[in-house]
């Protein structure tokens, strides 16, 4: 027997913005599908992308693991080193995302995704997921090289599933970040630019290679409206078992841009193809 929605009392209804998030779960779903086959045709890609974080635990890490010039207490710089590693190679897959915006403006893609009735926070938000997907592919692949480098890394299955999802909120981030960017350039050689000009200063400016407290007052205070320190930081918790000072605080930031990158980057979609 049918029943008639109308016919239903409100308080037995589910709550407006309960409905509102259900309807837009299938097209999130059907964005993400669509970005993860692209990865699926291509699966060198994630070959070729190991070769920079590899490069940088095998030469950089070792070197600096010897030398003993960056003090990390009672912690190997390798082990300290990872787990930035892991939260570099996230950055450098997300902050181009906005680049793949713009190809499918360009190939008219975009216009039509835009006059179906899916809103445009579930296409960045499927994308951001994609995005999501590819760090934790390649975060993976940066932990299993660990473990064969012999680098003191948790085995805990709960930690390491733990570890993915921060991994996934930065890349969110980062992908919106770069999306909103195209948005607002609407240019891909513009966009790539400015992506070149600001991914070594958010890595370099975080504590992916150095604890915080070695750095100059200036770049501390940078470190800490970096949202990629709070992603090493929650890391280094769960990989390594180094106590964050503000470990809620850390998901919190991450949740919390990773929520305003998605609605920033929905904002300005629709100017790409205005």
């Amino acid at each position: 027997m049918s029943v008639d929605a109308a016919a239903i009392p409100g308080s037995l209804r589910a709550p407006r913005g309960w409905r509102r998030l259900r309807g837009l779960a299938s097209p999130i779903g059907t964005f993400s599908w669509v970005e993860l086959q692209k990865l699926r045709r291509d699966r060198t890609e994630l070959l070729t992308r190991m070769v920079q974080p590899a490069l940088w635990l095998l030469i950089f890490g070792t070197t600096f693991n010897r030398l003993h010039v960056i003090d990390t207490g009672s912690v190997p710089y390798l082990a300290f080193l990872a787990p930035g590693i892991i939260a570099q190679s996230a950055l450098f897959i997300s902050i181009f995302y906005g680049i793949q915006i713009i190809w499918d403006r360009d190939a008219g893609i975009l216009a039509k995704l835009m006059v179906t009735p899916a809103p445009a926070a579930a296409l960045v938000t499927g994308k951001s997921f994609a995005a999501g997907v590819r760090s934790v592919a390649q975060a993976l692949g940066v932990l299993m090289l660990a473990y064969v480098m012999h680098i003191h890394m948790t085995h805990n299955p709960v930690r390491v599933v733990a570890a993915m999802a921060v991994v996934m909120l930065g890349s969110a981030f980062f992908a919106c970040l770069s999306m909103t960017l195209a948005g607002l350039v609407r240019n891909r050689d513009r966009l790539m630019g400015i992506g070149q000009a600001i991914t070594m200063p958010l890595f370099f400016a975080s504590n992916a290679l150095y604890p915080v407290s070695v750095m100059p007052g200036w770049l501390q205070w940078l470190s800490r409206i970096n949202p990629l320190s709070y992603e090493v930081d929650a890391l280094r918790t769960l990989l390594i078992g180094i106590p964050s000072l503000h470990p809620v605080l850390d998901i919190a930031v991450l949740v919390v841009v990773a929520a305003a990158g998605i609605g920033a980057a929905s904002a300005l979609l629709r100017r790409l193809v205005a």
